[in-house]
């Protein structure tokens, strides 16, 4: 299964042609390609897969998005426990 996570961009290198910037997921900062995104600024949420974003999304959908995960993440670790 593939999984592309929201984070929102921190910066972006403008003298590159694959626009590689900072992004935030969650307290995680890591480097991406945004040339996928021409449109995307700083403090824009993204969707990354594999090092690369794909689309711009708002903040609310990255919230919920999040939520979603942490809420997997809980579940998964529950049913750990209970081994």
């Amino acid at each position: 299964m593939c999984l592309a996570v929201p984070g929102r961009v921190l910066s972006i290198d403008p003298e590159s042609v694959l626009r590689p910037g900072r992004v935030d997921f969650a307290g995680i900062s890591k480097q991406v390609s945004l040339a996928c995104v021409p449109e995307a600024r700083v403090g824009d949420y993204v969707l990354v897969h594999a090092g690369i974003a794909i689309t711009r999304i708002d903040e609310q959908l990255a919230a919920e998005t999040l939520d979603l995960l942490r809420q997997m993440q809980q579940q998964q670790a529950s049913e750990d426990t209970q081994l």
